[in-house]
């Protein structure tokens, strides 16, 4: 068992958990006390010790069952569901057709299951070579079958069902004999699928961890990124953050602070006929105020988790920040992230705004805004809308996006679209750009950090 539970932990590290030198042992020390024959208790053992984020609990459920299952459940004799004269007459008829009747069907009335061996050969010509994730788990199981003969079971069955029938066994022995078939079946179906399952397992405990290539992963489009580049991306967000909040840090220590304050100067100095002159400054407020408006329809939301977490670990930066979320209706999401941190807070906006296809209405949202929140923009405030742009042929509402630029003090546009996608189909941005002091691509993790990092900039 020490064995299957290091192969088990090479399978996690290998799916991209992260797992210690320390909290192995702690999984062994766990075991240890509790046992391994209770599986419930030993499963949350090394629950406990082993996974540290909710976001890899998904990949601990989905491995455990290939690493910790039984081999499956045993086939049934015929002397269990047989009458001894039954069992003769299938044995005649297996022996009359014994040239006829393939592997699988001679398992099945035999009620012998297939040996190691076997399942070995069965796996390989079924490409086990090639399977190497638990989602291969299905489709190998399937290939498996059909080595074994699946494809023409049914004839099969039919043929030896034909020649009982000449031998004089009655239709109920008929329907007992195939009641035992099915069931034998069903129990094979489990031992091959537990088979691959284990198949798959070792292959994963053979793999070395997953390394990713930062650069590149940071400039792979947002809608190509696999599972686990996006969750080794929300990795780096918190190293990303770091080095925006350094340099946003550095830009706010430049100045003093002040600028000159003309107006005041000249009123200060009117009593004594600009003799002495005392200059007199106005203080700058350096943390910027930011409105997000996200577009939280399905093709946006690898792109919003993103800018969500980056907005999150820049929050000391900011003076404040409210956030809206825009689909078929607004609403808005700040509290979200005063009381819970991303991982908890994104998933909770996703079921907020339950999937509607072609219902994304800027135009319409615009207006619920300006009825209801347009206390959230002030002349301190960047306005920072997230989105496509493509409006299903909605009105746009392009007057209530230019009284929303003149309130603000900038609007910018950031669109996770390729450029050359810009303006076609039901994309509104080439109506929006006029109103807007900046459009960025944030097509990838680099460009959107990019985007946010111009938004720290002194002006």
């Amino acid at each position: 068992m020490d064995d299957r539970i290091v192969q088990f932990i090479a399978g996690l590290r290998a799916s991209g958990v992260r797992v210690s030198l320390a909290e192995s042992q702690d999984a062994f020390r766990a075991t240890e006390i509790i046992g391994v024959l209770d599986r419930e208790p030993f499963k949350n053992a090394l629950r406990a010790t082993l996974i540290k984020e909710h976001k890899d609990e998904p990949i601990f459920e989905k491995l455990f069952p290939l690493y910790f299952g039984a081999g499956g459940p045993p086939l049934i004799p015929p002397e269990q569901a047989l009458t001894p004269d039954q069992r003769k007459m299938l044995e005649a008829a297996m022996r009359a057709l014994a040239g006829d009747l393939n592997r699988l069907l001679q398992m099945l009335a035999s009620g012998q299951g297939p040996t190691r061996e076997e399942m070995e050969r069965w796996a390989q010509q079924a490409g086990a070579r090639w399977a190497n994730r638990p989602e291969h788990q299905q489709r190998l199981t399937r290939e498996m079958l059909r080595q074994m003969g699946l494809g023409d079971l049914l004839e099969q069955i039919e043929k030896l069902l034909e020649k009982l029938a000449q031998l004089g066994m009655t239709a109920e022995g008929q329907q007992a004999l195939r009641e035992m078939l099915q069931a034998n079946l069903n129990a094979l179906q489990e031992q091959a699928s537990r088979f691959a399952g284990q198949t798959i397992a070792r292959r994963l405990a053979e793999q070395p961890p997953q390394q990713f290539d930062e650069r590149e992963l940071m400039e792979t489009p947002f809608a190509e990124l696999t599972e686990s580049e996006a969750r080794e991306l929300r990795r780096l967000v918190a190293r990303l953050a770091a080095k925006l909040r350094s340099r946003a840090a550095l830009r706010q220590k430049k100045g003093d602070g002040k600028t000159l304050d003309v107006k005041a100067t000249l009123r200060a100095n009117l009593r004594t006929a600009t003799v002495p002159f005392d200059l007199h400054f106005k203080k700058r407020r350096l943390k910027p105020k930011f409105l997000l408006l996200c577009d939280v329809s399905e093709s946006m939301h690898t792109v919003i988790d993103f800018m969500l977490r980056l907005m999150y670990e820049l929050q000391d930066h900011v003076a404040k920040a409210r956030s809206f979320g825009f689909y078929d209706h607004l609403e808005e999401l700040s509290d979200e992230f005063i009381q819970h941190r991303p991982d908890e807070a994104i998933p909770n906006i996703r079921r907020r705004f339950p999937h509607r296809p072609y219902s994304t209405d800027l135009g319409g949202c615009l207006q619920r805004f300006f009825d209801e929140h347009l206390d959230a923009v002030d002349r301190r405030t960047t306005v920072i809308v997230l989105g496509d742009a493509r409006n299903n042929l909605f009105d746009p509402r392009l007057d209530l996006f230019d009284r929303l630029r003149r309130r603000a003090r900038r609007v910018v546009w950031f669109n996770p679209e390729p450029r050359y996608e810009w303006g076609t189909g039901d994309s509104d941005i080439y109506k929006y750009a006029p109103f807007c002091d900046a459009v960025h691509q944030v097509n990838n993790l680099a460009e959107l950090a990019e985007a946010v990092d111009r938004l720290f900039t002194i002006r």
